[in-house]
């Protein structure tokens, strides 16, 4: 009485503390992945509780072929015991189809899961999920879905079978003899206060675990990713030690839990041993009595075994829950992250593929926008951009030229004003995330991924013929070394455009962006890595280009301000149009 009335104001604080809400709202998300597969659930269930049929079946042949072999009954030995070995194959085969299916529907949600989390992170507004480490993301995205698709099928399914199997084998024991469930049922009471320690603690060493891995994986993934910059500071040493401290942190938890464990699972298998031989003393006991037969007690105590077993997969399914919860917490946190909006995506299909071949011009209207940590970076600016221009966009380093293409791209949202692109008859449309297809961009950097130079170029145009790449490299001047390659734009091309110079790279990430003739291209300090005179030639072949294409750069480097149609400033949170004459200073200082 008193451990209910325990469980009953645990429960009441719970639900004050808001855990139990939370806790049911994990359940409804882990719940909408499993109800896709309910089809599958329900024969899973089944055949388990067939199973378990078959298992308690099994033990009246061995009773009976026990009680043959001592006299206690007369018949065929050979009878049950060939039945008996076909009671043991029915079981192997279905074991054998319960682990195909468990196999079969982890894998189905595994793969569902991690491809709807993997598209709404990337649909997830920039701002939002730049809070998170990348090392973060990738292990709530591959750990924390392993986790659920690996043990969804203990939310429902194996709670019923174990139900099932606990309530059947123990209607048979009082059925037979009712003084074995006593014996049967010993070890629960230790079960029940063991689970409610592991619940606590195991929802801890989850969070610990979760943010020691995404720790680990951050760290090992940014080593990786700055290896070039680790050796030129000769950084190995510290590294090195940086991670062995990480590793020391995470065996210190592990160890911490493997002693709660192995403490827990002392008890269990202790009270397990009692239960055991306390039920098979009181067999033969019975046995010696005449009360009942040597088969009984055999069925007896396996029947023992198989409740003390039900008993145990029911208290497994507490800190499993847990598991379970604690990753789809981690899940849901970036999934209720603001999303970008794509719902006027056929209008803007509509609008580029009336207006797209005439040119679209980009303006910027009367914007402010602020960072979430509040530093202002532009207010009440405005600019424009038109087709068969360059417009360029200069300042000082950290005065929002970035972030003015950031915006212009939608990746970033201002706080007041508008961004529109316009067609030449005036009709325009919102710049918003669904307005990206109008826009080619080279960022700062280098941004080629693995694979060929062919693959690269097809990622933003996948039918896109050799002959277009081949024109592509041209304009961007990047063709003179790609035909000299050994494999021509079927040259390799390593993680983060190893194997080329910073210019080589920069002008391919150029021959891309034309590759996809957008209305729009911006250039993001895209030519910082280029010598004068190829800068100049790519913002020709630009220019010359037929295409009526929006250019708009930023840069550095005034050298080119020259062949600019408009030069805005961008600083002290504005953008103003620069007159020739602060140009020709610009160009002067330079």
């Amino acid at each position: 009485m008193k451990l209910l009335m325990e469980y009953i104001h645990k429960f009441i604080k719970a639900s004050k503390d808001g855990r139990l809400k939370e806790f049911l709202e994990e359940t409804r998300w882990i719940y909408s992945y499993i109800r896709r597969f309910w089809k599958s659930m329900i024969l899973y269930t089944v055949v388990g509780m067939v199973s378990t049929v078959v298992s308690i079946a099994s033990t009246y042949i061995s009773r009976d072929l026990v009680d043959i072999i001592t006299g206690h009954k007369t018949g065929a030995v050979v009878k049950y015991f060939a039945i008996m070995i076909l009671y043991g194959l029915i079981s192997m085969v279905i074991g054998q189809v319960i682990n195909y299916m468990s196999t079969i529907i982890s894998m189905r949600v595994d793969q569902q899961i991690r491809s709807e989390i993997f598209e709404k992170i990337l649909i997830t507004d920039y701002e939002s999920i730049t809070k998170y480490h990348s090392g973060d993301l990738l292990t709530r995205w591959s750990s924390d879905t392993s986790i659920i698709s690996n043990g969804v099928l203990n939310y429902i399914p194996n709670m019923i079978v174990s139900i099932f199997r606990f309530i059947a084998a123990l209607a048979v024991v009082i059925y037979n003899d009712w003084t074995f469930a006593l014996f049967a049922l010993g070890s629960f009471p230790v079960t029940l206060l063991l689970s409610r320690t592991l619940m606590r603690r195991m929802r801890n060493n989850n969070d610990r675990s979760a943010a020691l891995s995404a720790k680990m994986s951050g760290f090992n993934q940014e080593t990786f990713a700055n290896i070039q910059t680790i050796k030129a500071f000769d950084l190995i040493g510290l590294y090195v030690e940086h991670l062995k401290q990480l590793q020391r942190e995470y065996m210190g938890m592990k160890i911490d839990f493997q002693k709660m464990s192995i403490g827990t699972s002392f008890i269990m298998s202790t009270v397990g041993l009692l239960v055991s031989y306390s039920a098979y003393g009181w067999g033969i006991y019975r046995v010696w009595s005449g009360n009942i037969s040597y088969g009984t007690m055999t069925q007896f105590l396996s029947l023992s075994g198989t409740l003390t077993g039900a008993l145990s997969s029911l208290t497994a399914l507490v800190p499993s829950a847990i598991a379970l919860t604690t990753s789809a917490r981690r899940l849901m946190d970036i999934l209720e992250m603001p999303k970008e909006d794509y719902s006027r995506i056929e209008d803007a299909v509509a609008f580029g593929e009336k207006y797209e071949k005439q040119g679209l011009t980009l303006r910027v209207s009367d914007m402010s926008y602020a960072y979430h940590n509040a530093t202002n970076v532009f207010e009440h600016a405005s600019m424009e951009a038109h087709p068969h221009e360059i417009v360029a966009l200069v300042g000082p380093s950290g005065e929002g030229k970035t972030t003015m293409l950031r915006l212009i791209l939608a990746v970033l949202r201002p706080q007041c004003g508008s961004l529109d692109v316009v067609a030449e008859n005036g009709e325009q449309i919102e710049v918003a995330p669904y307005t990206r297809r109008f826009f080619s961009y080279v960022p700062q950097g280098n941004t080629m991924f693995s694979g060929t130079i062919a693959e690269n170029m097809r990622n933003v145009k996948p039918n896109a013929t050799d002959e277009e790449i081949i024109d592509a490299l041209k304009a961007a001047c990047a063709w003179d070394f790609v035909q000299k390659l050994p494999d021509g734009i079927h040259a390799s091309i390593q993680e983060r455009g190893g194997g080329f110079s910073e210019g080589q790279a920069q002008r391919l990430s150029i021959a891309r962006a034309l590759l996809l003739k957008a209305p729009i291209l911006l250039l993001d300090e895209a030519t910082s890595a280029l010598d004068v005179k190829t800068e100049r030639a790519v913002l020709k072949n630009i220019m010359n280009d037929d295409y009526p294409r929006t250019c708009i750069v930023t840069t550095h480097r005034p050298t080119v301000l020259s062949m600019c149609h408009r030069v805005y400033g961008i600083e002290e949170q504005g953008c103003k149009v620069l007159s020739k004459d602060e140009i020709q200073k610009l160009i002067d200082v330079f």
